[in-house]
């Protein structure tokens, strides 16, 4: 069953925009997250939700997605998320926004496979710039933005292609279809 989550969880970049999130749905994101281990057992995590249509147009104009695909823009209009919680730490509980990167990728992870298990999905952004992200939305000074977490439901086709002389890159076909070559479990493994 995990790894059925795990094979539904890509990082999908285009969404049906009728789907509208409600606050009780990220708050339960959230709460999967939350019960999540975190270094030290600190929690220095707080969640900034947005579901209603002006908070997530002011997010999704201060993201930058795929890169890879440049000079392609995606999401494509009418395919954007319509929902985001924005991943932030609290100074104020520990200062180091380094030390709990790692706690930073656990939840979003827990988060999207909460997601995926509720016929959602996602996709983690870190193309961003904090400051003005923090300023859009009105954040105290303690709180910092790591990474923002987009959420809808999926409307795109990705395939998941064995990696062919070693590229790693995702493309698109004329189509429109995503491809995300993996590598095999053998070229993962040590020994």
């Amino acid at each position: 069953m995990l790894k059925d989550l795990v094979l539904k969880n890509r990082s999908y970049r285009g969404y049906d925009h009728t789907y509208h999130f409600t606050r009780a749905e990220l708050e339960d994101y959230v709460d999967h997250a939350r019960l999540c281990p975190s270094s030290v057992n600190k929690q220095p995590l707080k969640y900034y939700l947005a579901w209603e249509e002006e908070e997530v147009a002011k997010i999704q104009a201060e993201t930058r997605w795929a890169r890879a695909l440049q000079p392609t823009t995606l999401p494509r209009p009418g395919k954007e998320p319509t929902a985001f919680i924005v991943i932030c730490q609290d100074d104020q509980i520990d200062p180091s926004l380094t030390r709990y990167m790692k706690d930073v990728g656990i939840v979003a992870q827990t988060m999207l496979l909460a997601a995926v298990e509720a016929g959602k999905g996602g996709c983690m952004i870190g193309n961003f710039t904090a400051e003005a992200v923090r300023q859009v939305l009105s954040l105290p000074e303690n709180l910092h933005p790591l990474l923002i977490v987009a959420f809808g439901k999926p409307d795109e086709n990705i395939v998941l292609v064995d990696v062919q002389n070693g590229e790693t890159n995702y493309y698109r076909d004329a189509e429109d279809t995503h491809y995300v070559p993996k590598r095999s479990l053998a070229d993962e493994l040590i020994n």
